[in-house]
């Protein structure tokens, strides 16, 4: 019969083989299969096994020796049959917790209560419970990483989608992020092509000392600055709203700065039409209350012209012929004063408010028609680019004067140019909203200069010859597109010509 083993030479280098081995770098998974291998050869058993946790704890596997075909699973230890003669278990456990079982089936009956097993599953154990506290640590930290991850996809997704430039850049003065509207900006430049460059050697539009000098009251006062500019993109002046971030990483100093480029040109023209429309309401309230007073003593400059002239033929020459040349004069500039008399009395009277559904291609059609045979006319081509269907809610007989006070500026402007020119009418839908119909009118005459443009609107204002204009014809036609709810704009560039442009809300159905 066999006796309990007891402590000897050889049973205490076997623990310090399994003791070296637990604290061993190795794989965990070579580990426990050399270590249950070990236990099967030293104690000449038939077979061993290690059942141990998933580290989820939805299920327990086991290594084995001799090495199982495949993989060995159950959802509980209790699944196991229980253990008949010749075989020994002893529970793996740690902090009160069963992290799994050491199984040992020896090829001659023994006592199960073997001490050495006992040992070898003490020593086991919490190796187990470190093996778990690892996974554990792993799995959180994993769970971490890929957080922290997913917030800077999305923090980088979110300053990608910005419809505004932006850049940041370190004490450095080097460029650590740059969005893509900075890569698809008037510059062009790949993110990959400008981080960790300084900023200086990639932004030359502006003096580096001016744009250091600016960083450097960012970093120092650690408040938000602002200022505009204006750019020149393929000829066209553009508004850019330029601020400056403060960002602190840790503590109250400034690490970065962050600067967001804004294009403003749309509110620009936005707020210039605001300006252009209160200025042109306080001039039609003061040509309202002027214009009378200015028509009376007109009238009787010209009653009292009529009259000398009348009485010329008592007046002997050649005094007679200066006089009469004096009465010219004087009626011709009498009529001149009257139309622009005439001109504010328009451009101040209410605007006529019977609208009614009217399409735009038989309005543009018939203004075009009644300038078939005017002088200014004669040497224009014009080219039609209809979008049919194209209906507004208006006064037709304020739209022509529209139409045809624009396609008559026009052929002023080709008139100062040596070749024939061609005015263009294109109708469409408004590019950025199919709710508004657009009418443009487009020339090849000799431009005009950017400076001028903010003006043009203006009542007096006229880029005509002194004599030619009284300047209230765009002004009018301003107010009446501005009293049907539209806008009127203009874009243009010298030598090649002007496109004004007429906006108006498109006809909803049942109007």
């Amino acid at each position: 019969m066999d006796t309990p083993r007891t402590t000897a030479p050889p049973d205490l280098a076997f623990v310090g083989s399994i003791a070296w081995l637990l604290n061993s770098s190795r794989d965990a998974e070579e580990v426990l299969s050399r270590l249950i291998l070990d236990v099967q050869q030293y104690l000449n058993a038939r077979a061993a096994r290690i059942w141990l946790r998933e580290p989820n704890g939805t299920l327990f596997w086991s290594i084995a020796a001799p090495p199982d075909p495949h993989r060995r699973e159950i959802a509980n230890l209790a699944e196991i049959p229980p253990a008949p003669d010749g075989v020994a278990r002893l529970p793996l456990a740690h902090a009160g917790e069963q992290l799994g079982l050491l199984e040992v089936n020896f090829a001659v009956p023994r006592q199960a209560a073997d001490p050495l097993l006992a040992v070898v599953a003490d020593m086991l154990a919490p190796y187990l419970a470190s093996l778990e506290l690892s996974a554990d640590l792993a799995s959180e930290v994993a769970v971490r990483t890929r957080e922290v991850e997913h917030h800077r996809r999305v923090t980088s997704l979110i300053i990608d989608s910005l419809p505004v430039g932006l850049y940041v850049i370190d004490r450095d003065y080097r460029i650590q992020i740059w969005n893509t509207k900075r890569e698809t900006g008037t510059q062009g430049l790949l993110r990959n092509d400008v981080v960790g460059l300084p900023v200086f050697d990639v932004l030359t539009r502006q003096p580096a000392a001016q744009l250091k000098a600016e960083f450097d009251e960012v970093f120092s006062t650690g408040e938000m600055s602002q200022m505009e500019m204006e750019v020149t993109v393929e000829g066209e002046p553009r508004f850019y709203r330029i601020s400056k971030i403060p960002m602190s990483l840790d503590g109250p100093e400034v690490t970065h700065v962050i600067t967001i480029g804004e294009d403003v040109t749309e509110w620009h023209g936005v707020h210039r039409r605001i300006m252009q429309s209160e200025k042109l309401a306080a001039i039609g309230q003061l040509a309202a209350g002027i214009m009378h007073e200015i028509n009376n003593p007109l009238a009787t400059i010209g009653v009292c012209a009529a009259a000398i002239e009348g009485r010329l033929t008592e007046v002997a020459e050649p005094v007679g012929a200066s006089l009469r040349e004096y009465t010219e004069i004087i009626d011709k500039e009498v009529q001149r004063c009257t139309g622009i008399v005439d001109g504010l009395l328009e451009f101040s009277r209410p605007k006529g408010s019977a609208k009614e559904r009217t399409e735009v291609a038989e309005l543009i059609d018939e203004t075009l028609f009644l300038l078939k045979h005017h002088r200014r006319f004669k040497k224009v081509l014009v080219r039609r680019e209809y979008t049919s269907g194209l209906s507004v809610v208006a006064n037709a007989e304020q739209l022509i004067q529209v139409f045809m006070a624009l396609m008559l500026n026009a052929a002023d402007a080709m008139e100062q140019s040596e070749m024939r020119g061609t005015l263009t009418v294109r109708t469409g839908f408004n590019f950025l909203r199919h709710d508004e119909v657009r009418i443009e009118f487009e020339d090849t005459g000799v431009g005009i200069p950017q400076g001028d443009l903010p003006k043009i609107f203006e009542p007096f204002y006229s880029t005509k010859a002194h004599g030619q204009g009284t300047g209230l014809g765009l002004s009018i036609c301003y107010g009446i597109i501005e009293d049907h709810r539209g806008r009127l704009d203009v874009e243009s560039q010298v030598g090649r010509g002007s496109t004004f442009r007429v906006i108006l809300p498109a006809a909803r159905d049942g109007q």
